[in-house]
């Protein structure tokens, strides 16, 4: 039986690759210690997907790993030698401020849990495909030196630049402030490119935008538009740190993001990079969405951009959060009923899970 692993599968972006490749018949391994509650508390575990998942996914099987166990990892990809399909590393620690408070955990789970994984993927299954979920914060703040413009509710770049459809894979990611969560990350970004280009492996880096989708954890430092629409609902004051609320993000849906890794694995390349969002298709800035109370903090969080979209037409992405300006709508008309606030949040999370339906093609063309 194939069998895809997966890291982090009781995350955002875990939980629906589990759901998506298990839906196929597939052997589905899956990988999670929770520590996303040491990171951000219990609002943020991930305990009641994982036991959704095992109680639920027909062919999931379930490992209480932690990524920087390499001879824990090393016998689990022996086991699996030669019926391994895929490796998808979502795991991480995803959070500028908490790697501030404990670089060594940080960079210990960023990078030297990815290249536990890349060396038991090469030892026993190196012509599977590696997908890693890298982020767009290895460009650090050098979108803050484009020629942008102060708009009423957002910051916009000049238009006509050569960015101006968004930020391309050939943004330099040196002499910037990344953060120390952004260096960690960058290094294993470099990392498993090299293992594409060194050792030839299928491998490739997805560096992601704001993801989002109905199994979020959202918390104030990690989680934009889960928290977001938690402090909505609930009349919590959402806080923005610097740059009065405009900072532009893009959105991209789990589904999305886990349906372009199916194309990759369909037609995997070696050492390869894509920038992956909502680009100009789905963005907001804070002050866009400032319904909720909304308290502005002047400190700035570096390496935090004034404004972040990408460009992934390289990767030539649709991208559909059409229903996210509905599910927000409703929300808001909803907040004043707290009796209903929980069915509310569920309601609100099933509109905004519907994902683009002519992602299939999306893909497969540029890794043809």
């Amino acid at each position: 039986m194939r069998t895809i692993i997966v890291t982090g599968s009781a995350g955002l972006i875990g939980s629906e690759t589990v759901r998506r490749f298990a839906g196929e018949g597939a052997r589905v391994i899956g990988i999670d210690n929770d520590m996303r509650a040491e990171f951000f508390g219990a609002e943020a575990s991930t305990k009641k997907t994982r036991d959704d998942l095992i109680a639920k996914v027909s062919g999931y099987e379930h490992h209480d790993l932690d990524i920087r166990d390499a001879a824990a990892l090393t016998e689990l990809f022996k086991r699996h030698r030669g019926s391994i399909e895929a490796i998808v590393h979502t795991a991480s620690q995803p959070s500028h401020d908490w790697a501030a408070r404990d670089p060594q955990t940080d960079f210990t789970v960023n990078a030297n849990g990815t290249l536990n994984l890349l060396e038991a993927a090469r030892k026993f299954s190196p012509e599977a495909p590696f997908i890693f979920t890298s982020t767009n914060k290895v460009y650090g703040d050098t979108p803050n030196r484009l020629p942008l413009r102060e708009l009423e509710k957002r910051w916009e770049i000049e238009p006509g630049h050569e960015y101006e459809p968004g930020i391309s894979e050939t943004m330099s990611i040196d002499y910037t402030k990344h953060s120390l969560f952004g260096a960690s990350k960058a290094a294993a970004d470099i990392v498993v490119q090299e293992y594409g280009r060194y050792f030839g492996m299928p491998t490739v880096s997805f560096r992601g935008g704001c993801l989002t989708g109905p199994a979020h954890a959202g918390t104030e430092l990690h989680g934009f538009l889960s928290y977001l629409m938690i402090c909505v609902v609930t009349g919590r004051p959402y806080r923005v740190f610097g740059y009065k609320g405009k900072q532009v993000r893009d959105n991209i849906h789990s589904f999305d993001l886990v349906e372009a890794f199916a194309q990759f694995i369909r037609a995997p390349r070696a050492g390869e990079v894509y920038n992956l969002g909502g680009s100009r298709h789905s963005n907001c800035s804070m002050r866009r969405n400032q319904r909720p109370k909304i308290k502005v903090d002047l400190r700035r969080k570096p390496p935090h951009r004034r404004p972040y979209l990408v460009d992934q037409r390289r990767a030539k992405v649709p991208v559909a959060l059409s229903r996210l300006e509905i599910s927000l709508r409703d929300a808001r008309n909803s907040r004043r009923d707290s009796s209903r606030r929980g069915g509310i949040i569920r309601s609100t999370c099933a509109q905004y899970s519907s994902p683009s339906s002519s992602f299939g093609d999306a893909i497969r063309s540029s890794t043809a």
